[in-house]
């Protein structure tokens, strides 16, 4: 049986790559698998074209573009480019996955447009921009600057949450997990 998919996104800090993660350890039979992405950046560490993302030139990446092969894609910086190949999540699905993309807001409503039906789109808010605020300087891994521009863009984003299937609110992290659990089973059947 042909995969569907999961799309989730989020502002920065509203606990969305925790609750996917929670989702795929704890839920196997829920076959959730990553779309696996294209980048223009050079591999780190140990990943691996194929596993972690697909490694493409810039020059490659613009032709992919023209084309019309992804499904969603951004330049984050002058060539770096980060995106979703149509390709890629067809086949993941073919193979019966059900297809999760852990995307940025804008990312998560063209492949809602896209898909139409056959996704889902999860939107993880926070309770409030101050309760975001605070989450972010518990983390201590970005300067107060960093933190600003993080909650500017937070703001901006938290606008998209009405052009998405579910908004989850992130307000206890265990409730949220529960809430998430059932609506994807929901929509997976």
């Amino acid at each position: 049986m042909k995969g569907k998919m999961l799309i989730v996104s989020a502002p920065s800090g509203s606990g969305k790559s925790t609750i996917v993660q929670w989702l795929m350890k704890e839920h196997p039979e829920l076959r959730l698998y990553f779309s696996i992405s294209c980048t223009s950046r050079a591999p780190r560490g140990t990943e691996q074209n194929g596993v972690e993302y697909f490694f493409l030139l810039p020059e490659e990446f613009k032709e992919k573009i023209a084309n019309g092969e992804f499904l969603e894609y951004e330049e984050v910086y002058e060539n770096r480019f980060y995106g979703t190949l149509k390709q890629q999540v067809e086949r993941q699905r073919e193979e019966g996955q059900n297809v999760v993309f852990d995307v940025d807001v804008k990312g998560g409503v063209n492949i809602k447009q896209y898909y139409g039906d056959e996704a889902l789109s999860l939107f993880i808010q926070p309770p409030s921009v101050e309760e975001l605020r605070n989450r972010l300087v518990g983390r201590a891994t970005d300067t107060p600057e960093a933190i600003e521009q993080r909650l500017a863009k937070a703001e901006y984003e938290l606008t998209f949450a009405s052009r998405f299937d579910h908004v989850i609110v992130n307000d206890d992290l265990e409730v949220a997990k529960q809430e998430t659990l059932k609506v994807v089973k929901d929509f997976l059947g």
